[in-house]
């Protein structure tokens, strides 16, 4: 245990080691990227016929085939999220997040190797287990940090974490056209991608911890600052009380913030990834530029959405510091930056007029970039909810959130019928700014970063049973003490 001779409002070291295990996550969710975009990014290369590199096989797949390729990953992705919680609530992050980016990175280096043996059928089996293990990625990370993230640097250490999804999609659309073209051609890119991933892992099974206490790295005084400052997490020997309590499933449907979290995450998923599939194809039937053909364009959204997010996160920690402030408050008004502002670029988008393309690619820059304002605002919400059921919290939500992320580009599909109609289009974009709006709107209004009572229903039960036993003794007492008189 740590000593309590250290004083509880010591503020602890500015840079210890929970940033160092937020680095090791960030890196993490950079390398599962890494592997979750390598194919969208190597398709094309594997089904280029004019190839100028003759030595690796080209497939000739349908648009059907390549859709059933692309989407498959996210089968099995939707069907862990809510298991994943609770595989990281029993056996801990770290053994979850170890499995989740080891596995994946084994299947990725496999995946010449399918398409070989295989072709597009074995490939499509491969990329539903990669979706299938990195389901438990974003839980664990929750639970993770709950233990880790003192109440005060929740947001800022979440956001670390979070951008590492955006750092790994930077690097593998940056260097996919270069390996592709390389002597290693496409396969390279796999390889690439599930390497960095086995390298990861073996680093994070040496520094990467489920909590301060069982860290080897950490200092006492650090230990002592993080344990002090979150109130809820079990200080005992082997630090497991939360992997013993049932999960509370009744009092969290019938929570009211929970509720509001899951309707925000999915409004802000049906936004992202109606940008994220949908705007390369406005761009090119509407402003005939393709932007995927460019690797600077196309990594623009996301280098705008890392540079941002650390920017936020540097002035939430200015703002939380200086206790100008609350946590509340703090939540919310990042968490409406990263929706609203979005809501009113994608607005705008509808009426750019046919010749200001660039003015466009700015508009959808904006509209990404500051959507990571909301890593600091309802992507932690689930923390200050319940910090001993945040990856449980996070699997429901991500579950619900991934449903939208189907969901969206086939409304697309049905109101778009005419790709280069701006007006179609434009319908689009204010159903997008219709889900960012209401989604914030309910968060600011019915959102609450306060710790629910149902997060300790053990405790909770514990000291009902007390009270019951302690009102039968004394009722007890009096006839007791007429027999003793007797």
């Amino acid at each position: 245990m740590v000593s309590k001779d250290i004083p509880a409002e010591n503020a602890g070291p500015k840079v210890g080691v929970r940033h160092l295990q937020s680095m090791l996550i960030f890196f993490g969710l950079c390398v599962s990227f890494m592997q979750r975009v390598n194919l969208s990014v190597a398709i094309v290369a594997m089904m280029d016929r004019n190839s100028t590199n003759p030595d690796f096989p080209e497939y000739s797949w349908s648009e059907r085939t390549k859709s059933l390729l692309l989407s498959s990953f996210f089968w099995g992705y939707f069907l862990t999220q809510v298991p994943g919680g609770q595989l990281a609530q029993r056996f801990g992050g770290k053994k979850m997040l170890l499995f989740s980016v080891g596995i994946s990175a084994f299947l990725a280096l496999f995946t010449p190797y399918s398409a070989q043996l295989g072709d597009w059928q074995f490939i499509c089996a491969l990329r539903f287990l990669q979706g299938f293990c990195q389901g438990s990625i974003y839980p664990s990370t929750h639970t993770i940090l709950a233990r880790w993230a003192p109440p005060a640097e929740r947001g800022i250490l979440a956001t670390i974490c979070f951008s590492g999804s955006q750092f790994g999609t930077i690097i593998i659309l940056s260097i996919s056209g270069t390996l592709a073209a390389s002597k290693f051609g496409w396969p390279s890119i796999f390889y690439v991608s599930g390497g960095c991933g086995i390298i990861w892992s073996f680093v994070w099974l040496l520094w990467g911890a489920d909590s301060p206490h069982q860290s080897k790295l950490i200092t006492p005084k650090e230990q002592y600052y993080i344990e002090s400052a979150i109130e809820v997490i079990s200080k005992s020997e082997n630090n497991t009380t939360s992997a013993k309590l049932p999960t509370p499933w009744l009092s969290i449907f019938t929570s009211l913030p929970f509720w509001v979290l899951l309707i925000l995450n999915c409004a802000y998923n049906w936004g992202y990834w109606t940008l994220m599939t949908q705007i390369p194809s406005y761009i090119k039937n509407v402003f005939d530029k393709d932007i995927k053909s460019n690797a600077l364009l196309s990594a623009l959204p996301y280098a705008a959405s890392l540079v941002l997010g650390l920017c936020f996160c540097a002035l939430a920690q200015v703002l939380l510091s200086a206790k100008v402030l609350s946590t509340n408050a703090s939540r919310k008004i990042f968490n409406t930056i990263g929706m609203w502002v979005p809501a009113a670029a994608t607005i705008a988008l509808g009426f750019v007029d046919a010749n200001s393309a660039d003015l466009a690619v700015i508009l959808l820059t904006v509209a990404v970039g500051t959507n990571s304002a909301t890593f600091l605002g309802g992507f932690v919400n689930h923390i200050d909810l319940s910090p001993n059921f945040a990856g449980t919290l996070m699997g429901i939500t991500n579950c619900a959130a991934n449903c939208m992320s189907i969901i969206a580009p086939l409304v697309v599909g049905v109101i778009v019928t005419d790709t280069t109609n701006p007006n179609q289009w434009r319908l689009i974009f204010y159903v997008v700014a219709f889900y960012y709006f209401i989604g914030n709107l309910l968060f600011i209004t019915l959102g609450s970063t306060k710790l629910q009572p149902w997060n300790e229903p053990v405790k909770r039960d514990t000291d009902h049973e007390r009270i019951k036993f302690q009102v039968v003794v004394d009722d007890l007492e009096p006839k007791q003490s007429k027999l003793e008189s007797s």
